[in-house]
């Protein structure tokens, strides 16, 4: 899914691989006091072993190789246990382990969101985590000095402590959204189990460990207050909701040009609105392109974007909006539109990734796909993007990033559910020539547009003259397969390329 540096090396049993730092500057590593081995026994956290086995997205077809993951998690109340998503993405399944006695349980995801990359897991035996003492949460401070809780071979607690140097937002690692990260830096040990790890801040969990680089001894960490939002969201009737997002792109009012063009008064305060999210919370509100915007809630928003929070300082507007409230909160907002100030209210609401054109993950579920004699059509989602490694963005079909970047215009008013494209050809007698093409979109099967690869399957019941006609985006504009030729060669088909079927669309 995403490039990950080593933490400690590879290990037989467990992939112990955690991505870089996404969008964060490098900081220059300061020495880190050394890790301290505690004869303590463990009584807050448990291991977390999981056996993961994804989809393979070029070979849709299939799943790749199954392996396995070694985390520590920290106990909460009512008997569960929080990790991140990332963990338990794609898991086949789940055990828990107690640090000393080696004993264990199978358990269960009750909660997951990729997005924060939080989820909550809990064991089958409910009575496994007996005389536990569950976590509280805490939320730290820049300055502040916590620690990180690994585990030794034999159960032994391990204290490494890290040093806060920045609470800001930055992308998580399967979503375009931001949401605040802690940043540390500490020299963490090469320890078994910390593909993740709690951190903890006088006692209580300030945080859970996502990524490091051991290069620069920086770490991301998930952030007490997202913490705290996912779980009072899981807690929520009618279920779990996901964050809020106000659906609104702003531009800084630095520019004393773009200010007098926006007719915003002298001084610091406003950004520039430059796009709505079609049916988005700030659309719904009223927000239009070009208005300034002065305050969300009690809050002034400065030219960058930012408000002053009590904890952290100078934050984006998106924290305020995403982590301190829930979906079907009301926010006051205060704009300026044709120099008049004008009030609004802003009802935030979750937008369901699934909803997207382009779905920016789709794991745990299978990717559709089906192939007409030897032409394999699937969804261009950016799971499938990720397949071309850590930097897809360079790698993979420029086109298809062009799409997954600019989704939210580029589809705005178009009556698609899914891009549908041709991924590749298996060489066949009905492909004989098409061998060659890959990465195009399909606009049309025998006349019927597609909406998404589910409307193939009508689509293919009506071959035109006995011929089914595939219309691609550009050249070279058409492919022809006959029909009847394509069914006689189906058996063939699955025999010779290992295929367990030649479509799945649900």
């Amino acid at each position: 899914m995403t490039l990950r540096t080593l933490l400690c090396g590879f290990l037989a049993s467990a992939a112990l691989i955690l991505p870089a730092p996404a969008k964060a500057p490098a900081k220059k590593a300061a020495p880190a006091p050394a890790a301290v081995a505690s004869a303590e026994k463990p009584l807050s956290i448990v291991r977390v072993n999981v056996t993961n086995q994804p989809y393979d997205f070029f070979r849709p077809w299939n799943k790749r190789a199954p392996y396995q993951r070694r985390a520590v998690g920290p106990v909460l109340p009512g008997g569960r246990i929080l990790t991140t998503g990332e963990l338990v993405a794609n898991a086949t399944y789940l055990e828990l382990e107690k640090a000393d006695s080696g004993e264990k349980t199978p358990a269960v995801v009750e909660v997951v969101d990729y997005e924060c990359n939080l989820a909550i897991i809990k064991p089958v035996d409910a009575g496994f985590l007996k005389g536990f003492k569950p976590m509280t949460i805490a939320e730290a401070r820049v300055g502040d000095t916590l620690a990180v809780l690994q585990l030794e071979n034999n159960g032994t607690l391990l204290k490494t402590q890290a040093l806060l140097t920045t609470a800001d937002l930055y992308r998580y690692p399967v979503d375009d959204s931001s949401l605040m990260v802690y940043q540390l830096t500490t020299a963490l040990q090469p320890r078994e189990g910390t593909f993740t790890a709690p951190v903890v801040h006088n006692g209580a969990l300030a945080g859970m460990l996502m990524r490091y680089d051991n290069r620069t001894q920086n770490a991301d960490v998930i952030p007490a207050p997202v913490i705290s939002h996912f779980l009072k969201a899981a807690e929520a009737e009618g279920g779990y909701r996901g964050f809020p997002r106000a659906g609104v792109s702003f531009a800084p009012l630095r520019d004393p040009q773009l200010r007098r063009y926006a007719k915003a008064p002298e001084g610091n305060g406003g950004v520039y609105v430059t796009d709505l999210l079609k049916d988005g919370s700030g659309e719904k509100a009223g927000l239009q392109v070009g208005d300034v915007l002065l305050s969300v809630g009690n809050h002034e928003v400065d030219r960058d974007g930012n408000y002053v929070d009590p904890r952290y300082g100078k934050v984006s507007i998106s924290h305020y909006l995403s982590t301190l409230h829930y979906e079907g909160d009301r926010v006051p907002l205060r704009v300026l539109r044709e120099g008049k100030e004008l009030k609004l209210e802003l009802a935030l609401t979750h937008r369901d990734a699934s909803k997207q054109v382009i779905e920016p993950y789709t794991i745990g579920k299978a990717p559709r796909y089906c192939i007409v004699g030897g032409v394999v059509l699937q969804e261009l989602s950016r799971q499938f993007l990720r397949e071309w490694g850590g930097d897809w963005m360079k790698k993979a079909p420029e086109r298809f990033v062009y799409y997954d970047r600019f989704q939210n215009e580029l589809f705005k008013d178009d009556p698609r559910e899914r891009v549908v494209i041709l991924s590749q050809v298996l060489p066949s007698p009905c492909t004989i020539g098409y061998e060659e093409l890959s990465g195009i979109v399909v606009t049309r099967i025998n006349g019927v547009a597609l909406k998404s690869l589910a409307d193939a399957e009508a689509a293919l019941a009506k071959p035109v003259d006995g011929f089914h006609r595939i219309e691609l985006g550009e050249h070279p504009g058409e492919i022809i397969i006959d029909a009847k030729e394509a069914a006689a060669l189906e058996s063939a088909l699955k025999e010779n390329y290992g295929l367990p079927a030649l479509r799945r669309l649900e």
